[in-house]
């Protein structure tokens, strides 16, 4: 299949910014954990002699990774218009057009999960954009924890997707697709020997 390049403007930017969205959360729960840095600046000032309450050393570990969840917010904005994008790329790049019934048991299942990965997507975002614009909305604080609760259940979906999509296609490029992988680069498909 020959991608157009306006569908592998969207495929790369898409990638970028779910793995930047990715990257936050794991930012957010690993280095950048407000738990975890609030007892290392509690336990580091201690052995310089300076003592403070938890609740300030919470509020300069949350205070640090700030900035990051402000990336967060900005990539939100960029995955609300990639999905936008994506639609729009639906109906009318007629290149991306296949007929489901003509493909294998193994394309469909492709198929189909690109279609769940869509509404997770979508799914994402509109929820995203529900916490964030909470007060906008009026939503009351149990919804805003309910939502809360799923996207961050749904966020795992990224972590078995991104590598299994990444083993797929190297392993498609390998067997029965060759040079898959320069086409979604470059858009030329490698001339057959």
């Amino acid at each position: 299949m020959k991608y157009t390049a306006i569908f592998r403007v969207w495929h790369w930017l898409n990638a970028i910014v779910i793995l930047g969205l990715v990257g936050t959360v794991l930012l957010r729960k690993g280095f950048l954990s407000w738990r975890t840095n609030s007892e290392i600046i509690m336990t580091k000032l201690s052995d310089m002699g300076v003592e403070i309450f938890k609740e300030d050393a919470v509020a300069i570990a949350k205070a640090i990774r700030a900035p990051m969840w402000e990336w967060h917010i900005i990539l939100g904005y960029a995955l609300a218009f990639l999905v936008v994008y994506r639609i729009a790329l639906f109906f009318f790049d007629k290149s991306q057009k296949e007929d489901f019934a003509s493909l294998d048991l193994h394309k469909k299942g492709v198929k189909v999960s690109y279609y769940i990965l869509y509404a997770v997507i979508i799914f994402m975002t509109i929820s995203g954009f529900a916490m964030y614009l909470k007060e906008e909305l009026a939503l009351a604080d149990a919804t805003v924890k309910s939502i809360k609760e799923l996207h961050e259940l749904v966020y795992n979906y990224f972590l078995i997707f991104i590598p299994l999509h990444i083993a797929g296609v190297v392993v498609a490029d390998i067997r029965e697709e060759h040079g898959l992988i320069s086409t979604m680069i470059n858009g030329r498909t490698k001339d057959k020997f």
